[in-house]
């Protein structure tokens, strides 16, 4: 919400070609505890004085010699690339108003002029522009935060894959079916599968999986239960023992509902095979 003292405290700018009309509107702005109120009785000055003091409201005349109201509203859209032009218009023509709501003003007051309505438009015009601008602030936050934010996400991703690279050979994700739905690494070679364009992904049916080992596996992933370097080893089609060693852990979803699992694997045949507990093949 916007404060009383925070409206006081916006920035106006009066804009008339008589400086009668410019002295009762100030006189009217200060007893009703204004701030900060600037004038002018030139329109070609307006342009600079927005752009340098950017106004939460102009209170513009319509008809003034040399630039009438209207074109200095045209000039203020260059400032306000968000179209949002903080104009209340000042006009004794009825067909004006219209036509400067039309243009981009948000609102208007006739001459001559009723103290109390123009009190209750400067007041309640005030209030939407800072409304506006908090909401305009609050957004560039946001959107700020969410650049940072992003930009963590991706620099904790990459520290991620970093270090799931030198930790081990492979990242996995699987979905509820099984089915691998986000790998990092050769995934499909470790674990001899092959990926054909016509036949989809099949096994290598010449290697020969230890099956009391992907017993134990299959059983810990269809309990989804959680399981830590876990090893178990495939007789390849050269004769030769390969052993991977693989951890992974169960997701769930908000609900509790499960959705798959993610771990990491690793080839670790060179130091199985040269453990004094393991025969060489």
């Amino acid at each position: 919400m916007i404060s009383e003292q925070e409206i006081l405290n916006a920035g106006i700018l009066i804009v008339d070609d008589q400086q009668s009309n410019v002295q009762l509107l100030e006189e009217m702005l200060r007893d009703a505890g204004y701030a900060c109120i600037a004038s002018t009785t030139d329109p070609y000055a307006v342009y600079a004085l927005h752009q340098q003091n950017r106004y939460e409201l102009i209170l513009l005349d319509m008809q003034m010699p040399g630039m009438d109201g209207f074109q200095v509203m045209e000039s203020l859209k260059e400032i306000e690339p968000d179209g949002y032009l903080p104009v209340l218009v000042i006009t004794a023509q009825p067909g004006h108003k219209l036509r400067a709501l039309a243009a981009g003003a948000k609102d208007f007051v006739s001459k001559p002029f009723d103290l109390v309505e123009v009190h209750t438009r400067i007041h309640n015009m005030l209030e939407v522009r800072l409304l506006y601008k908090k909401l305009g602030d609050y957004n560039k936050v946001l959107e700020q935060t969410v650049l940072e934010r992003t930009a963590e996400l991706r620099a904790s991703e990459a520290r991620f894959r970093r270090l799931t690279e030198l930790s081990s050979d492979w990242y996995w994700e699987q979905d509820k079916d099984g089915h691998f739905t986000m790998i990092y690494g050769p995934v499909h070679e470790m674990l001899g599968i092959r990926v054909n364009d016509t036949l989809g992904r099949t096994e290598d049916q010449d290697a020969h999986w230890n099956e009391a080992e992907r017993n134990v596996l299959e059983a810990n992933l269809a309990a989804r239960r959680p399981f830590l370097d876990f090893v178990y080893s495939r007789t390849k089609a050269d004769g030769s023992r390969q052993y991977l060693m693989v951890s992974g852990e169960p997701m769930f979803d908000f609900s509790g509902r499960f959705t798959g699992y993610r771990g990491i694997g690793k080839d670790v045949t060179e130091s199985m095979c040269s453990s004094d507990l393991l025969p060489r093949d």
